[in-house]
């Protein structure tokens, strides 16, 4: 059974920090590329970023050099580092795995942050 539980969601100023965990059990972590993608209220989902096994990272343009994705593989987790947060950026967060071998694709269930102005 594949699990992808997330953590570190919660409310912070604009301007400020979060760093999001997403700990993964029941797939081989170290073959899957890893991302977050998140939706906000009224809007599509959207991809935040990836990194694949070999630690290739992309990141949407509205992130780029504020957010940063991370892995450990010996956790079977994954990270997104926030910072400088944005009121645009609230939304919840989901974690996704994606197996290249197989296709499978796997999701969180999310979770929220709030970025106050």
């Amino acid at each position: 059974q594949v699990q992808l539980v997330e953590s570190g969601g919660g409310l912070v100023q604009a301007g400020g920090s979060l760093r999001l965990s997403c700990a993964a059990s029941g797939i081989i972590f170290r073959v899957n590329t890893m991302g977050w993608y998140r939706q906000a209220p009224g809007k599509q989902r959207e991809l935040v970023a990836t990194i694949t096994r070999d630690y290739s990272t992309n990141y949407a343009g509205s992130v780029k050099g504020r957010f940063t994705i991370s892995r450990d593989n010996a956790k079977n987790t994954v990270y997104l580092q926030m910072n400088s947060l944005k009121s645009e950026d609230t939304a919840v967060y989901t974690c996704n795995a994606a197996d290249p071998r197989s296709g499978g694709r796997y999701w969180g269930q999310g979770t929220q942050v709030t970025v106050s102005s």
